[in-house]
């Protein structure tokens, strides 16, 4: 185990610290330095931290497969494989590549015996105990992280957390006593809570590897965000005001930061979604119009400015995304975390494969479902369509092409035909693995405020923002705008000048529908449970195809103890593509056992 950890390190390393690669990748593995060469100083310990995250980024598309192709989001194209078409019916034999939980517990060993090594530097001095604190933090959240998404597509999976020397022994894991879905949460929670509050923290400055760009990439945003990780651990084990708590502290990272004093611009718009910018060097990332908001021609649709520079957006621009000299935070308004592919180093972007039908294989498409969704929206300027969808997917040589992955691969036009390529050639496959990212953060608070009983302040992050729901005519803003609560459901978004001048932290934040210029959503009926459906249908339209849909809808169909929350959607997804499995999928998912994958290392 220990040479397979040591030769990926290695081929990562050669990118961040300009060596040759040639060398690397002549190393023959057997070659590969012992733990006691390797484990020396802290800058092995970096190397350690930098070549587990490169092979995590090996999972990218096992990850999206598992989460958007089991749920209504994405279907299978009539190019797609017997195993995708599996994962597709939820009918999923044991020897489908897609369903194998191996490349999971190779990530999980890896991490154990870097725990374990880090111990040991730790012990004999070779590093310090602050330093060890923040990366064994890491790779205990990187874990958890692991953990979660096996416990959330098998159920009960063994819990391991010694090192194994062998990667042959990885068969060994199966033996171990597996723990289920509900008990794994609590363990991990458990798990991460023996981290102390400072280490939740991102990494510092005086990391070099996050204090400088690496070949145009801020590594500011490559490490889990432990905090995120927490809050979502609380929100499964239904504890609401913990998980608000965690999501809080993100959203107000800009207020705890002083960026009050220091950057005004960065204060009203961190994490915060609005419709607004870090700087006026930087376009917005909001759903906007070119001069004319009433010609739906008029759509920023590119990847500088609007919703789809979210995804697009050149990261080696120092504003967008420099780190500030007084934080250890980027100054990317949305991404919390995400992982660049590139062509000048390993793991090859697998999304171009997938999605792409100009040099991909185009294996999967955006379901019909999820267009009749976007479709089915209104605009504050009265166009019917969430502009969200034409550039989550576009039609491309007369097909409907997930595109949130490719902007950085091919350029499209008003007509959907490619007009050029972003690299040199077909084979520059240049892209990200989209994890994280503030609007998630302010969605899945809005659930947990809303299960803890701030239904008006979930619909206002759902809609159109604490300023607009909680204003009212007067003029004296002091009593308005704010919801005047207890934290962490306190929020301040006064803006007037009467009595005096009100420019609240708040105050420019849009809600995530208002970021998207949709109306609100209407509640009827029970409010807790409309006000989540729509939460969990916003999710869909925000972060589709971003990996977050089977989760969020297992989460909910759990808590209610209704499964047909879940199994509806996914029928509704089959029986609109003409799938004959339609009605047996249906009744099959009834049955809440039938929402896991056979667990088989193979």
């Amino acid at each position: 185990m220990f040479r397979k950890i040591i030769f990926n390190l290695a081929v990562l390393s050669c990118v961040w610290v300009g060596s040759s690669c040639k060398e690397v990748f002549d190393l023959d593995p057997e070659e590969a330095l012992t733990s006691q060469q390797m484990y020396r100083d802290i800058f092995d310990a970096d190397a350690a931290i930098i070549g587990l995250y490169g092979k995590f980024s090996t999972l990218a598309k096992q990850y999206v497969v598992l989460n958007e192709l089991r749920a209504d989001l994405l279907d299978v194209t009539d190019n797609a494989d017997v195993a995708l078409r599996e994962i597709n019916n939820h009918n999923v034999t044991e020897s489908n590549a897609y369903a194998n939980p191996r490349p999971y517990y190779e990530l999980i060993l890896n991490c154990n015996d870097i725990l374990k090594n880090f111990k040991i530097m730790v012990e004999t001095n070779k590093i310090k105990r602050a330093e060890y604190n923040q990366r064994y933090a890491d790779v205990i959240a990187l874990r958890s992280w692991i953990y979660l998404q096996l416990a959330i597509h098998y159920n009960s999976v063994p819990y391991i957390t010694e090192s194994i020397e062998k990667i042959g022994d990885v068969s060994a894991i199966a033996s171990k006593p597996a723990i289920p879905l509900k008990e794994m949460i609590k363990q991990l929670i458990t798990d991460m809570e023996t981290i102390p509050s400072v280490y939740l923290d991102p990494y510092t400055l005086d990391n070099t590897f996050v204090s400088n760009n690496v070949d145009g990439y801020s590594p500011t945003t490559f490490f889990i965000n432990k905090t995120i990780l927490l809050g979502d651990l609380y929100l499964w084990d239904n504890q609401f005001t913990k998980a608000a708590t965690m999501y809080k502290y993100i959203m107000t990272t800009s207020d705890r930061l002083g960026f009050e004093a220091t950057d005004i611009n960065v204060w009203y718009h961190l994490y915060k979604i609005t419709r607004g910018q870090v700087s006026t060097s930087m376009g917005q990332i909001a759903v906007s119009y070119d001069a004319n908001i009433n010609d739906e021609n008029r759509l920023l649709d590119n990847n500088n400015t609007g919703w789809r520079s979210i995804f697009a957006r050149d990261r080696s621009n120092t504003i967008y995304n420099g780190v500030s000299n007084t934080s250890n935070i980027s100054r990317d308004p949305e991404w919390l975390w995400l992982l660049p592919f590139d062509n000048k180093f390993l793991p090859e972007n697998p999304f171009v494969e997938l999605f792409s039908n100009v040099g991909g294989k185009y294996l999967l498409q955006p379901s019909q479902q999820v267009q009749d969704m976007w479709n089915s929206q209104t605009q504050t300027n009265n166009f019917n369509f969430d502009a969200r969808g034409k550039m989550s997917y576009k039609t491309v040589n007369g097909k409907p092409v997930v595109y949130k992955y490719l902007y950085n691969y091919l350029n499209p036009n008003l007509t959907g035909s490619v007009i050029s390529l972003v690299g040199k050639s077909l084979q520059e496959k240049n892209g990200r693995w989209f994890l994280n990212r503030a609007a998630n953060v302010h969605l899945k608070f809005a659930e947990a405020a809303n299960r803890e009983g701030r239904r008006k302040l979930a619909f206002a992050l759902l809609n159109s923002g604490v300023a607009t729901v909680y204003n009212g005519t007067a003029t004296d803003k002091t009593n308005l705008m704010n919801t005047f609560d207890v934290p962490p459901f306190d929020f301040d978004a006064r803006n007037g000048d009467a009595p005096v001048r009100y420019r609240s932290s708040w105050h420019l934040a849009t809600g995530i529908r208002g970021r998207a210029m949709l109306k609100n959503t209407t509640v009827v009926g029970d409010s807790t449970i409309a006000i989540e459906n729509s939460i969990i249908e916003e999710g869909a339209l925000e972060l589709a195809f971003e990996g977050h849909r089977w989760g969020d809808l297992v989460r909910v169909a759990l808590r209610r103890e209704d499964p047909t929350f879940l199994a509806d959607k996914v029928y509704d997804k089959l029986r609109k593509a003409n799938n004959p499995n339609a009605a047996a999928v249906r009744s099959k998912l009834m049955n809440k056992d039938n929402w896991f994958l056979p667990f088989k290392l193979q």
